[in-house]
């Protein structure tokens, strides 16, 4: 199986094109960012709006509040995001983190430099690259390119991938072909979420994707 140079520049731009500005990641403020790039862990983003509806309704959308609530009340407030027992642990990890060693300030958090953020947020319970980088690029505004399920599917599909990189790796490979700018990862990154929704489903729906001129000759590879 022949696997060619990914040309991320002409993949974005032909997303671009076709849709344009996405206004993408939906959150209001930096903490809800946080919290939402944490609950939205294997759900969909429909039931992290119902959880943040309910944290915003009992006046509990923010670090205190979040930190001091009771674990069972915690739970119930975010139970619609499922696993709620799991991300409420996990909520409190990085709630704990921030009370306890930036003062109860998240700014204090977020500015820190690149490398010191991502490996200081990879130490708290339950956040991964992904999480971690969707907090980076969309609460810290960094440029770091945040690779999902979507990312990683239909770049094997294309042939772009073999499927066994690690994320790292695939993230490497992003960040080398494009400038090193947040506002441009931000809309990427928004544009394959459109793209795994509209057309690069678990069945794919190839016809009129703005991406079909750049599958292999002999189609997609579904495996």
């Amino acid at each position: 199986m022949n696997f060619k140079p990914m040309p991320l520049a002409d993949i974005y731009e032909a997303l671009f094109q076709a849709w344009g500005h996405q206004h993408w990641w939906p959150g209001e403020t930096p903490l809800e960012v946080a919290v939402g790039a944490i609950l939205v862990q294997n759900t969909a983003w429909t039931h992290v709006e119902k959880a943040i509806r309910n944290l915003r309704d009992a006046d509990a959308l923010g670090l205190p509040a979040i930190h001091e609530a009771p674990l069972p009340q915690l739970q119930a407030w975010i139970r619609p995001a499922g696993t709620y027992r799991i991300k409420a642990q996990r909520l409190r990890a990085f709630t704990t983190l921030v009370m306890d060693h930036f003062d109860g300030r998240l700014e204090n958090l977020l500015v820190l430099p690149v490398a010191d953020l991502r490996k200081l947020l990879l130490t708290v319970h339950g956040i991964g690259p992904e999480t971690a980088d969707s907090i980076m690029l969309y609460a810290a505004g960094q440029p770091q390119f945040v690779v999902d399920a979507y990312t990683r599917r239909f770049m094997k599909r294309h042939r772009w991938l073999r499927g066994t990189e690690s994320y790292d790796k695939i993230a490497e490979m992003c960040t080398q072909q494009l400038p090193r700018e947040a506002d441009l990862y931000n809309e990427f990154h928004a544009l394959i979420v459109r793209l795994g929704k509209d057309h690069c489903r678990s069945q794919p729906q190839c016809d009129m994707c703005p991406l079909q001129s750049f599958l292999p000759k002999d189609g997609a590879d579904l495996t």
